[in-house]
């Protein structure tokens, strides 16, 4: 599954980081996903929704918000609105740069704020809530002692998760003026409800509460044997193929890019290649009806979504090789099962290659390893081995090669 980290700019300023989480193929729709309180997009809740999203044929963007996680600014001067302005800007650059953010899903006070921003994403047409509290000043009831000093001395430092974090008045005023029971009222989208009936941090009466004051549709689908942070994998993604199955049913027939049509099949022998807009250097390549991503390693600065140019070129040799010998063996009648090939590409010094007519320099080497599998016998073997050098993308490969470019 293609993962990218990308950057946009929060509702404070600052560059939040997110990723960018994508099927093989072109998404059926995309979502955006929003974190836990204190969290980031990737912890573990995070991480497998996407995943099991993205196994599901659909385009994800998780980030952290603002002073969280790799994004920047400082954490003491956000809050909730802050949290879903930035959800916002999530919502506004996926739209920009890939396309509809049709699915919302939020993570406990994450759930919280994509109820509270949906009804500012008027393309989004789908919320999903995961151990979400009714109320955002929920949240407070994590601050222990911390919260008198919040109210008495304007500030302090607490901690969450293991982790120390400074909340500031504000926080507190914020969270605490939300109209989140009128935006549930009001959501008019379909929703689902996600909870663990165990869960210690946010109880699931939380849920019964968001679920009655919501309207139709709405679904409510018990996390049984979770926890709240739904660290467990099997609990994630269970919930995340849940989620792909329900959404599927609202949202609209998947699309091509920027396109509702699928792109016309091209001439036979006609190959076209376009930038994926994911990743340093991927690209879509589409060929007939058929079509594929390619890309370079991470080791060269790609993403390693798909084979490198030379891997497609050495798959275009070893692919004509295979049905090459196949065809000739059904002419001959011979026994051949099955033909194996390895190949490999270097460069070499042409003064360590006998056969190179230069004298200076590098030359392309390709070594090509085949087996033949079946009751063969030696000189059957040695002419299936001399066809191969006959198969027409090596004749290419040795013949004298001429690129003709123009500009459109």
């Amino acid at each position: 599954m293609p993962s990218t980290r990308i950057e946009f700019a929060g509702s404070l300023g600052h560059l939040l980081a997110g990723r960018l989480d994508t099927p093989e193929g072109a998404p059926r729709a995309w979502a955006v996903f929003a974190h836990c309180f204190t969290c980031s997009k990737d912890t573990k809740a995070a991480a497998y929704i996407a995943r099991a999203l993205a196994d599901a044929g659909f385009g994800v963007l998780r980030f952290d918000f603002t002073g969280l996680g790799g994004s920047g600014g400082d954490f003491a001067n956000t809050h909730f609105s802050s949290n879903v302005d930035d959800l916002v800007a999530a919502a506004d650059w996926l739209r920009a740069k890939h396309g509809t953010p049709a699915l919302l899903v939020g993570h406990s006070l994450g759930g919280a704020a994509v109820l509270a921003a949906a009804h500012r994403i008027d393309d989004a047409r789908a919320v999903v809530t995961l151990g979400a509290p009714f109320d955002p000043a929920h949240v407070t009831h994590q601050l222990g002692e911390g919260l008198t000093l919040i109210k008495t001395d304007g500030e302090a430092r607490v901690k969450l998760g293991g982790r120390e974090f400074t909340l500031r008045r504000e926080f507190l005023d914020d969270v605490a003026g939300q109209p989140q029971a009128e935006r549930i009222h009001a959501l008019r989208r379909p929703l689902l409800v996600m909870h663990a009936p165990a869960d210690t941090v946010v109880a699931v009466d939380n849920a019964r509460r968001i679920f009655e004051r919501a309207r139709h549709p709405k679904s409510f689908v018990s996390l049984d044997g979770a926890d709240h942070m739904l660290g467990n994998e099997a609990d994630a993604r269970f919930a995340g193929g849940i989620i792909a199955a329900w959404a599927s049913r609202y949202l609209p027939a998947p699309e091509m890019a920027a396109s509702s049509e699928t792109p016309a099949a091209l001439p036979s022998g006609t190959v076209r290649v376009s930038e994926r807009g994911t990743g340093a250097f991927a690209v879509s390549i589409q060929t007939g009806r058929h079509s594929l991503v390619g890309d370079e390693p991470v080791a060269v600065g790609g993403n390693d979504l798909g084979p490198s140019p030379y891997e497609l070129l050495l798959a275009a040799l070893g692919e004509c090789t295979v049905m090459t010998l196949r065809m000739y063996a059904r002419q001959k009648k011979w026994p051949l099962e099955n033909t194996l090939v390895t190949l490999t590409h270097e460069k070499t010094h042409a003064t360590d290659c006998e056969d190179c007519e230069t004298g200076t320099g590098k030359v392309d080497r390709i070594e090509r390893v085949i087996e033949l599998v079946g009751q063969l016998d030696d000189a059957q073997r040695a002419r299936l081995l001399e066809i191969a050098d006959k198969c027409p993308v090596h004749r290419t490969l040795h013949s004298q090669v001429e690129v003709v470019t123009s500009a459109r």
